[in-house]
């Protein structure tokens, strides 16, 4: 027998006797077949999921696909709006989402939602909608600390939203890449404004509110798009609006599909890591129930 044919039986009866790391045993696997030989153990893994918070900044580091900042005009003003966009690597064209920020502005883990909607086949455009009000007329990067970041998010009036929002969609929809049809998604005060969005502009094919709040009532009749909800069971500020919205939705004749996680808290997705494994679970339910609902009104 070859020695390095013994050597490759003595190192497999080693292995199968002491615990040793995935990553171990990926590099053992490797390095030690016979030359020429490949391993399935060793191929890179696709993300099914965008990271969690900690996470965010290193997998956009390493992210293959090509995003860019632009600068969007808004009518009648000398304003730009500071937009991440990403594209899929396709050789069609794509639908494009429009992701609306947390509270917390244009962050790392927001563009690495943007990125993962391109890794899933979707052009995704990120505007960061206190552009212009952050010191020296910065955007959200310019903001010394999280905390003023939050003011300024919640100093906007619906009408800038609004005007913020149709300048993004419209350059959007203008891509040479894009298919023409357009969807909202949107996380926490995101969230909120996905669904209020909806209420506003009868362009969108579709909109997905990632635990956030309802619009009023009486709002709810302007609604021409589905909608999507995708609730944490402990998040009974957000969900105290679930019950009677779905009623008027219903009454309506409008669709308004309702996805509440167990155990899950608010921002579920972005806090990952929390809620003893019921945020994880969640964000793995969620992720894909959105993918296809975004599929299905976008084709």
């Amino acid at each position: 027998m070859k020695p390095y044919i013994m050597l490759l039986g003595v190192v497999a009866l080693i292995l199968s006797c002491i615990p040793i790391p995935g990553a171990v045993l990926v590099y053992l696997h490797s390095t030690l077949l016979i030359p020429g030989a490949t391993s399935a153990l060793a191929a890179p893994v696709e993300r099914k999921l965008p990271p969690g918070e900690e996470e965010a900044k290193a997998v956009l580091e390493k992210s293959p696909r090509h995003g860019e900042y632009a600068d969007v005009k808004v009518a009648g003003s000398q304003q730009t709006i500071r937009t991440w966009v990403v594209y899929p690597e396709r050789r069609d064209n794509a639908p494009v989402i429009l992701v609306i920020h947390e509270i917390f502005g244009l962050s790392d883990w927001i563009r690495s939602v943007a990125d993962q909607l391109a890794a899933d086949g979707l052009i995704a455009v990120a505007p960061d909608l206190i552009s212009g009000k952050g010191p020296g007329g910065g955007n959200t990067d310019s903001v010394a600390s999280r905390d003023d970041v939050v003011k300024l998010v919640r100093s906007l009036t619906p009408d800038e939203v609004k005007e913020r929002l149709d300048a993004v969609r419209a350059y959007a929809l203008a891509l040479p890449a894009a298919n023409g049809k357009i969807a909202t998604i949107g996380f926490c005060w995101g969230g909120a404004t996905s669904f209020a969005y909806a209420t506003l502009q009868p362009g969108l094919n579709a909109a997905v509110a990632y635990y956030g709040s309802a619009p009023e009532i009486p709002k709810l009749a302007g609604i021409r798009a589905p909608i999507l909800g995708l609730y944490g069971e402990d998040d009974a500020r957000v969900n105290a609006t679930i019950d009677v919205t779905a009623a008027e939705m219903k009454k309506l004749g409008k669709t308004y599909d309702v996805e509440i996680y167990k155990g899950a808290g608010h921002g579920f997705l972005r806090a990952q890591s929390g809620r003893d494994g019921a945020n994880l679970k969640a964000s793995q339910q969620a992720w894909p129930r959105m993918l296809a609902f975004l599929r299905q009104h976008t084709r």
